[in-house]
């Protein structure tokens, strides 16, 4: 999406660079000219430096009002459909093209407190400028602005090389979220294979699942709009830059099939514990049916005689009661020894 316009730097504005303290909602508003940082600018000048020759303007906003969206959709002609999207949350991952500008959705991930918090990336991309709006969890863009200076080549080639900067680092920092998830998973994997899982072990499996749909959610689109950027007869990049949107759609693919991985894998666990927790209830209930039948025949005997019957023909007899606690001891034996062998004891 490289500038098209016939001004020359004579034709151009006057404009002095300078510094300006930055206000809320602005996080960085800096020009470059040929891959290197002119200077940070304020919002007033940056319609004006974009139409430079050579030059592309840099604002990166962090959850802007309304009225700071206002002046930079004036400073650069934004759509009015665009600018109502940036300024809500909320947004799905997509790519749309007004004019000569594009505005790009993403949605950001991060891991908080063992949980995954999401946010939104809303880019604005046209002849002359990026502008980056962020909303919600996400991590700041000041590394991506700092590599991108440190190769003044690369960044040379203007706005698409920024998206592309932008968009890898969004879907670059999928992976740490579930490298960190698979290496809780492992765990739970090591513990379903000694013992069920505890009640707060399996809250925890089910909150993971939930979180990994959401995040299959988030990046799914992502892919999508990767797709798009990389077909250059769909939006305004440039052709040269189609292999470094093929790069970040390859990694959006992998952070998706990590996520549908990730969700199988606990899928299984969650089934092995259910089974574990089964096969021990099985053998519970084993060895109380086993403890029951030894324990019935005492119980019987006692009963028959404990019914105070006045004829019983062992109650005249010298070894009647020796005799019957022989009888039941040995039955006793027996059958310990039965369930023993069976492994129900």
């Amino acid at each position: 999406m490289r500038q098209v316009t016939m001004q020359t730097a004579a034709d151009a504005p006057a404009l002095q660079p300078r510094s300006e303290p930055r206000e809320p909602g602005v996080v960085a508003a800096g020009v470059y000219a040929n891959g290197r940082r002119v200077a940070d600018i304020p919002i007033e000048d940056a319609g004006a430096w974009s139409k430079r020759p050579d030059h592309v303007v840099w604002l990166g906003l962090h959850e802007p009002d309304a009225a700071l969206l206002r002046r930079v959709a004036d400073q650069f002609g934004l759509h009015e459909l665009a600018i109502e999207d940036a300024s809500k949350a909320h947004q799905q991952p997509k790519v749309e093209r007004y004019g000569d500008a594009l505005f790009v959705v993403a949605r950001t991930a991060q891991l908080v407190d063992g949980h995954i918090v999401f946010g939104e990336t809303h880019i604005f991309v046209g002849p002359g400028f990026v502008v980056s709006v962020r909303h919600g969890a996400s991590t700041s863009y000041g590394a991506v602005r700092e590599r991108c200076e440190s190769c003044p080549g690369s960044l040379a080639k203007g706005e698409d090389y920024i998206l592309y900067a932008i968009l890898d680092f969004i879907v670059d920092n999928y992976r740490p979220v579930t490298e960190s998830i698979m290496a809780e998973v492992e765990t739970l994997e090591e513990v379903v294979l000694q013992r069920p899982l505890a009640r707060h072990e399996v809250d925890r499996l089910y909150r993971l699942r939930r979180d990994l749909l959401r995040l299959r959610r988030a990046v799914g689109p992502v892919v999508d709009v990767c797709k798009r950027l990389e077909h250059v007869d769909n939006v305004a990049i440039d052709a040269e830059m189609a292999p470094l949107f093929r790069d970040v759609l390859d990694h959006a693919k992998r952070a998706e099939e990590d996520a549908d991985s990730l969700r199988e894998i606990l899928a299984f666990v969650f089934e092995a514990s259910m089974m574990a927790g089964q096969a021990q209830q099985t053998e519970i209930a084993r060895r109380l049916a086993a403890w029951a039948a030894i324990l019935a025949v005492p119980t019987a005997v006692a009963g028959i005689y404990g019914m105070n019957f006045e004829h019983m023909p062992e109650l005249k007899w010298q070894y009647g009661y020796y005799v019957v606690l022989g009888f039941i001891v040995t039955v006793c034996t027996v059958l310990y020894t039965q369930f023993r062998r069976r492994g129900w004891l």
